[in-house]
């Protein structure tokens, strides 16, 4: 039989996916910041904390900046810079800071307005050279360079996403971009559109720092075909991740609490093909939830999401062979709300906010099995939405 170069790209990324692949990071102190909502609480925007990896504590270090509801907060690759969602309504912004580790402080170098409505997620281009923004509310997703000063400079292009609405006339009433990341190949761009139930795909320039929709050309077959993944009806994808071969999606549908496992190589037409939708939830719970965060360990092997209403990290095993997932565990966040958790450099210790109720919870996990155990409790901390460890993974 004769092996043609998508099937050999695709075995080759299997077996890269049984592979060890977590940080060999050595036991040691990170600066940590945490983003908050301002408007209903006290807070006054970014604050920062001090993590010890050998113990699994979060210390308390003080405020790093004054910031209107910096509910997402991005760090630049090279460690020198900071850029902040501030998810206001109309009024909404996004802020460049630079980053003084030793003080942990953050000086705001400047602010643009967000060119939309809620921003609630930020990413960078492959180069480093332009900060992605999905706005919530109006549904668009923009594009701001950066300059080498680490300031934003004039949007480059701005797109409002667009197609048929999904059935819950609730939540998917309009477009709603929730997410945005470069594909692997740096010349594209994937966006979750809660009520669209589809993660788009657009077409990105990195020479102009443009985007554009339309059809975008398969790296197998040289066809130009809508490259973006179809979910059920009523999912409302909010976040999604990639497995580390780049070969499976791993899509996180915040109104049915599900995840949603995709193909993304290995088809005719590069295609995200779905082959598996699991639930986060027990079977049996019957009660409003919102499922909210999704995180893959480095590792591979176990993945995690978040539960808002049943207030749990749902624990998923990772088969290694075909990229299926099982359900292992919820384990209570002990709070409220855990809007967002973030696995630390590491790679043993996943941190949970529980927006709700002032608090972050630190696990650690089991690297055997992926399970979760308690190990300390970070009281007082308003309304956190939003944790970035520094240095970045």
């Amino acid at each position: 039989m004769k092996l043609t170069r998508r099937y050999l790209f695709f075995v080759l990324s299997c077996l890269l996916a049984t592979l060890p692949a977590f940080p060999q990071t050595p036991e040691q102190k990170f600066l940590v910041f945490v983003g908050t909502y301002t408007d209903k609480t006290n807070n006054k925007g970014i604050y920062a904390f001090e993590f010890d990896a050998a113990t699994g504590k979060l210390a308390h270090i003080g405020l790093a900046t004054e910031s209107s509801n910096p509910s997402w907060v991005a760090i630049h690759p090279n460690g020198k810079w900071a850029y902040a969602a501030n998810e206001s309504g109309k009024q909404s912004a996004i802020s460049a800071f630079s980053i003084d580790a030793k003080s942990a402080r953050l000086t705001l170098l400047n602010q643009l307005p967000a060119l939309g409505e809620d921003p609630c997620y930020l990413s960078f281009d492959k180069t480093g050279k332009y900060l992605f923004v999905a706005n919530y509310t109006s549904g668009n997703i923009v594009v701001f360079p950066i300059l080498p000063d680490g300031k934003l400079g004039e949007h480059t292009s701005t797109i409002q996403d667009a197609g048929i609405l999904g059935p819950n006339k609730e939540r998917q009433e309009a477009p709603h971009a929730h997410w945005i990341e470069p594909a692997l190949d740096g010349r594209s761009v994937y966006v979750a559109d809660l009520s669209l139930d589809r993660v788009l795909r657009y077409k990105f320039d990195a020479t102009k720092g443009t985007l554009s929709a339309g059809p975008v050309q398969s790296n197998f077959s040289k066809k130009l075909v809508d490259q973006s993944a179809k979910l059920d009806p009523g999912t409302g994808p909010r976040h999604v991740v990639f497995s580390g071969n780049g070969g499976y999606m791993y899509v996180l549908g915040e109104l049915q609490s599900t995840v949603t496992a995709l193909h993304l190589l290995g088809t005719d037409d590069y295609l995200p093909t779905p082959f598996q939708r699991i639930s986060a939830l027990p079977t049996g719970f019957s009660g409003r939830n919102d499922a909210a965060e999704i995180a893959l360990h480095p590792s591979g092997r176990f993945l995690y999401t978040s539960n808002r209403g049943k207030d749990t990290i749902a624990v998923f095993n990772v088969q290694p062979s075909d990229g299926r997932l099982s359900l292992a565990a919820n384990i209570s966040t002990g709070g409220k709300e855990p809007r967002h958790f973030a696995i630390d450099p590491t790679g043993r210790f996943l941190l949970a906010e529980n927006q709700n109720s002032n608090s972050i919870v630190v696990f650690r996990i089991d690297l055997a099995t992926g399970a979760l155990s308690q190990v300390s409790t970070t009281e007082g901390v308003p309304s956190p939405v939003c944790l970035v460890f520094y240095p970045p993974r």
